[in-house]
């Protein structure tokens, strides 16, 4: 349905008003219907680019930290310490704005490293996700309000696309976004989708 909606997008603005018309975009998921323009183009980047690990690789505790690993977040958990970092960040070379990162989550008895996807752009601010077989995309507003739900998507968004930032309180970074191009009056929200299956190779 994924690969309709971003197929959709890629027609001339005639053909596109043309289905709109019809009946064709009520069947595509509603969420995805509801991203905006800016943040639907990164999502189309995104279903293009390698597949998102979305339950990560477990692994021992043990398991050595890879170089280069920035500790975001440390909090108590039933299995003791999680800390959550990020590390491995690259600009995907033919989507300007669209990065992976290897997120890092260790507790004291296992390690979790999972691949996301973070758009940078100004109109576009997001952190792409995975759980269990869906896409969770979740539109950002640096400089905005932080509070529990967005403190991780924020801490992981500075982290890659400033990293000079990373590791720092995103509530005192309302002016570095500003300086930045960034509004701080960008709609949070978050959109459930279903992965596009991979591509069958002949």
């Amino acid at each position: 349905m994924l690969n309709r909606l971003c197929a959709l997008r890629a027609r001339p603005p005639a053909a596109r008003l043309r289905l709109r018309r019809g009946r064709q975009v009520g069947s595509l998921p509603r969420a995805a219907a509801e991203l905006s323009g800016a943040a639907l183009a990164v999502v189309c980047l995104a279903v293009g680019s390698p597949p998102l690990r979305a339950a990560g690789d477990a692994a021992d505790s043990r398991t050595p930290r890879p170089p280069g690993l920035v500790i975001l977040q440390r909090s108590e958990s039933v299995n003791g310490l999680k800390q959550i970092g990020v590390f491995g960040a690259r600009a995907d070379a033919q989507r300007p704005g669209l990065w992976s990162v290897q997120v890092w989550e260790e507790t004291d008895d296992r390690v979790i490293v999972a691949t996301d996807r973070i758009g940078c752009s100004a109109t576009a601010p997001m952190r792409i996700t995975g759980s269990g077989g869906q896409l969770l995309v979740r539109e950002l507003n640096p400089g905005g309000a932080i509070h529990s739900g967005n403190r991780l998507d924020q801490l992981i968004w500075w982290a890659v696309c400033h990293p000079s930032q990373a590791g720092r309180d995103p509530a005192s970074l309302a002016p570095e976004a500003r300086r930045l191009g960034y509004s701080g009056q960008l709609t949070e929200q978050q959109q459930v989708l279903r992965a596009p299956a991979p591509s069958r190779q002949p």
